[in-house]
């Protein structure tokens, strides 16, 4: 626990409880044991004061109880779940809601949010339950997954935007997006991560709950990684001297204004990653290794990707088969 000295020459132990930092001051500085103990009385006569606990005041709690073992970004996440959650939940006490009261969040939130979105905020008031009332057993029926096929920027298209951006200071980072890097990896990246023609992706810049850009490490273990990319663009970055400097919604922001300018369908840069794996699977690359250069997790995204490449493959294949048999009639 750390022990603050003030200006004023006296000294205070503070800890977060319920969604408030709750203060204990001292005049002379008290040790590890004397601070500890005096902030759990406080938080002992807190406890016993009978005052009910809200859900928001829960989630708040249940947001800082995570703070030290979550990323920054998750943590932003969770903090701005609980406050877009419906006034009416939000006040109710924790001990009062049951299946019914969830039962009614959902079907609210159902009317105007996506089945995904729904069950983020499912999984975001299950987790603060299970915390503080984890005798309560939750069995909701949540809305029907929506199946959608990614979609996967063509090789053409692909192009197209690359020549736009050369020579620009969007042209590194945009065709390292090409290489499957997520924006939060590329925009983390020193010239020290560049060794020869290889890139050594170890860390991501991401937004903090107080919207703040901070350093952390990968999304996931799998994440951290390592691939190679073309000496030339190696030694483009080199010559430049850093990788990119600048706001990280500028790169995604610009990528919007060359895709109308160059009447290209409107996908976001993340689908650069489903460019990346649909190619590697169009070159033979496999699976294992698709994921392992990608940075994924679970193959999920990957199958879906792979089997959206498979599903042009044979529209392809019957097309060409159809022009074949034309020529054999009509020739």
């Amino acid at each position: 626990m750390k022990i603050e000295k003030l200006p004023s020459g006296s000294y205070r132990v503070r800890k977060m409880y319920q969604g408030k930092m709750h203060t204990v001051t001292f005049k002379d500085k008290p040790t590890q044991k004397e601070a500890l103990k005096a902030i759990s009385d406080e938080l002992d006569k807190i406890k016993s004061s009978g005052k009910p606990m809200t859900f928001y005041e829960a989630a708040c709690g249940y947001v800082d109880m995570k703070r030290n073992v979550l990323s920054p970004r998750t943590v932003k996440e969770y903090a701005e779940t609980g406050k877009r959650l419906p006034d009416w939940f939000n006040i109710l006490r924790v001990s009062d809601i049951s299946q019914i009261e969830i039962n009614r969040l959902v079907n609210e939130l159902s009317k105007d949010k996506t089945p995904k979105t729904v069950r983020n905020y499912h999984g975001f008031v299950s987790a603060v339950l299970g915390a503080y009332r984890p005798e309560l057993k939750i069995y909701t029926t949540l809305p029907q997954k929506v199946k959608n096929e990614p979609y996967t920027p063509s090789q053409v298209d692909v192009k197209r935007i690359l020549d736009a951006v050369k020579d620009t200071k969007f042209e590194i980072p945009l065709t390292l997006a090409c290489y499957g890097m997520r924006r939060s990896e590329i925009c983390a990246l020193q010239l020290e991560d560049v060794d020869g023609d290889i890139v050594h992706i170890n860390k991501a810049l991401v937004l903090d709950e107080n919207r703040k850009w901070v350093l952390k490490t990968t999304k996931t273990t799998e994440s951290t990684r390592n691939i190679i990319i073309p000496m030339e663009l190696a030694d483009k970055i080199r010559k430049q001297g850093y990788i990119y400097k600048g706001h990280p919604g500028s790169i995604t922001k610009h990528l919007e204004r060359i895709e109308r300018d160059l009447g290209i369908q409107q996908f976001p840069l993340h689908k650069l990653r489903h460019y990346f794996a649909s190619q590697m699977s169009a070159l033979g690359v496999p699976e294992a290794d698709i994921l392992k250069l990608g940075g994924w997790e679970t193959d999920h995204v990957m199958k879906s990707v792979y089997r959206h490449s498979m599903i042009e493959k044979e529209e392809q294949a019957k097309r060409d088969a159809a022009e074949k048999l034309q020529r054999t009639l009509f020739s």
